[in-house]
């Protein structure tokens, strides 16, 4: 490999639980047990991206600010990101059971220029004495993503034995080795983007909003779009969606058959009442020998 390689990085554009635990992107073999059930969870469908009720809002007006301190609350946290722009909807993630701060929180601002601000200018400034972390929330944006708690995610730190690579903190390294094309093209896993390496110092532009003649595409429909190999859906505006539906009730009222006055018997017409079958009950008891009294 070249030696101007030493000092580039590349990031994650898709997750693939291999890739995301290896340091220059190029291992085809998982790293440590975590790695298997990601990959359990990617290739059975076990994770949803967008059935998480939790998550609300734009995610492409959403951050991920990570490395928190645990004495942040939303109202600290919500004042620091005010610098920004306007903050929408903030959601400080806690524990289920002691409701402590799990050091992690994700806003919403009201634009994407808002959020692009706070994305370039916030990453590793400080919020309660704690140099935090600023990412893009990736749980809808990134094709394939898999959260740390199913042995996915990104970052981390070395002690946890599960370090993930390919995000804005820990990016890729350059590959210094030869690149295995052909099991990496079998596994499925990303090629790293010879000649177009970055250094460093470049920060990664988060991804943008993609439009179809104006009209917003939601982030589901963007990934399914890339498995199929086949572009998104637009979505339909409410005058244009009511309208379709004018069309296909007037089209389901032409092809029904045309009922004529007269031709359907009314119900009254073909009503026979139904015979009742009484059975007849004796009104004196037949006593036998064995139900006498006895004297």
């Amino acid at each position: 490999m070249s030696r101007d390689n030493v000092n580039k990085v590349f990031y994650a554009e898709s997750y693939h639980p291999i890739q995301a635990g290896s340091i220059d992107g190029t291992d085809v073999l998982p790293h440590d047990n975590a790695i298997y059930r990601a990959l359990l969870c990617s290739s059975a469908g076990l994770y949803d991206p967008f059935g998480d009720s939790k998550v609300i809002g734009d995610p492409y007006r959403t951050l991920f600010v990570g490395h928190l301190s645990h004495f942040t609350t939303e109202d600290t946290l919500r004042k620091a990101m005010k610098r920004y722009g306007r903050v929408k909807n903030l959601r400080l993630v806690r524990h289920i059971v002691t409701g402590a701060s799990r050091g992690y929180a994700f806003i919403e601002f009201e634009t994407d220029q808002e959020m692009r601000r706070a994305y370039k200018e916030a990453h590793h400034s400080f919020v309660d004495d704690s140099e935090i972390i600023v990412d893009y929330s990736r749980q809808q944006l990134m094709p394939g993503w898999i959260p740390r708690r199913l042995g996915g995610g990104l970052g981390g730190k070395k002690e946890s034995g599960q370090l993930r690579f390919g995000g804005r903190e820990r990016p890729f390294r350059a590959p210094l080795r030869p690149i295995p094309f052909d099991d990496l093209k079998r596994l499925g896993i990303p090629l790293p983007p010879e000649g177009r390496y970055l250094s460093r110092y470049e920060v990664p532009s988060p991804p943008r909003r993609s439009a179809i003649d104006g009209e917003d595409i939601h982030p589901r429909e963007r990934m399914r779009g890339e498995r199929d190999d086949s572009p998104p859906a637009r979505r339909k505006a409410p005058a244009e969606r009511e309208e379709t539906s004018k069309r296909g009730r007037r089209e389901e009222r032409e092809r029904s058959p045309t009922r004529r006055a007269g031709s359907h018997r009314r119900e009254s017409d073909s009503y026979e009442p139904r015979r009742h079958h009484h059975r007849r009950h004796s009104s004196s008891r037949d006593y036998s020998s064995r139900d006498l009294p006895r004297d």
